[in-house]
């Protein structure tokens, strides 16, 4: 039911307007948003951190493999040289002591290195360095690189010496053991049967994971071992501003000698001595002063003929042996001095002598 105007203004009149009351409130102070600021701050930097990824850093694959290879080798070139300290012992003494002196030597670069929160000789020269990836930080003042981070803490590298130092280490001395006891055989019990068949199956989990953690590894840059993986150590670049360390001019040069040196060693026995000397004899400028000044030597064995016999027709001096050899195995000679065709040999100082043909000494040679 509708009211009309005059009614409204009647009770509007008849309320008291000292009956209405309004809450009393002092202003805020100057300050006020100074404290509501430090406040809120911590809340919105933890939320803040909560969405913020943390810096992608990826680290060369060609590095962490040259890392590992010049640990090995490192790892051979001290090796080496214990062992030449046993040199003087009885033979073979070592042998059966390998596997403790590996394990002695990886444990030693384990000891000095890792232990020690310091990179491994390999890492060293690649500029890496391990780090513990749950405990990256994601974001702050500290995270600039993104290659911050603690390194290993004291559970990571006991597990890791255990595993890579003690765990090839066992794992070679089954091996040899099962080897020398012949487990693998037929004949052998089935409980060693069994033994043997668990090592290949347990052998061949561990290359099948070997081979799909590469394959993650060159996708990912991450980890490049199974133990790495488990341990979350990851490889990290120790100092964002340094150059590789590492120089492959002397390595290129060696890998060409080497495919050189293998070039010759498979050419050299095809080419025939004889035959090149011939074939460079006309562009020899001093061949008229070689051949005149040895003239009274053999010019294949370079030595004073004991039974001197003559190439004919150029009538250059050889020995007897030398000359029948060489006539005997080739077709048609050429002499060594001259390059001119040998057709026959004669004995040297005996004009009466009938000189022998080269078909004749091929067939007594026959």
């Amino acid at each position: 039911m509708p009211l009309d105007r005059a009614t409204l203004a009647s009770s509007g009149r008849s309320v008291d307007s000292s009956s209405l009351s309004f809450p009393s409130s002092d202003p805020p102070s100057e300050y006020s948003w100074v404290e509501e600021y430090q406040r809120s701050y911590p809340r919105w930097k933890s939320l803040r951190d909560s969405f913020q990824l943390p810096i992608q850093v990826t680290t060369s694959r060609v590095n962490q493999f040259d890392a590992a290879r010049l640990d090995v080798e490192m790892s051979a070139m001290l090796k080496e040289q214990l062992v030449k300290v046993f040199s003087l012992m009885k033979p073979g003494f070592l042998f059966q002591y390998e596997p403790e002196l590996d394990a002695f030597l990886e444990f030693l670069i384990w000891r000095f290195s890792i232990w020690v929160d310091k990179p491994t000789p390999g890492n060293a020269l690649m500029n890496l360095r391990y780090r513990d990836e749950r405990a990256v930080p994601v974001g702050g003042k500290a995270v600039r690189t993104g290659l911050e981070g603690p390194g290993l803490s004291v559970s990571q590298k006991i597990w890791y010496c255990l595993t890579t130092v003690g765990g090839q280490y066992l794992w070679s001395r089954v091996q040899s053991f099962s080897a020398f006891r012949r487990w693998g055989d037929s004949e052998q019990r089935s409980l060693a049967r069994q033994s043997w068949l668990l090592l290949q199956r347990i052998e061949g989990l561990y290359k099948a994971a070997s081979f799909c953690n590469l394959l993650i590894f060159l996708y990912s840059g991450r980890y490049r071992s199974i133990i790495e993986r488990v341990l979350r150590a990851r490889l990290v670049y120790g100092n964002p501003n340094m150059n590789r360390a590492v120089s492959f001019e002397y390595m290129n040069r060696q890998l060409v000698w080497n495919e050189f040196s293998e070039m010759l060693l498979l050419l050299l026995p095809l080419l025939n001595s004889s035959s090149v000397k011939r074939f460079l004899l006309p562009f020899s400028k001093n061949k008229s002063s070689d051949s005149s000044g040895n003239d009274a030597a053999c010019p294949i064995c370079q030595s004073n003929p004991t039974i001197p016999f003559l190439a004919l027709p150029c009538q250059h001096r050889y020995c007897y042996y030398c000359l029948r050899t060489r006539c005997a195995a080739a077709s048609s000679y050429h002499c060594a001095r001259c390059n001119a065709v040998v057709v026959a040999i004669q004995r040297h100082g005996s004009s009466e002598t009938k000189p022998s043909n080269l078909g004749d000494i091929r067939e007594s040679s026959n």
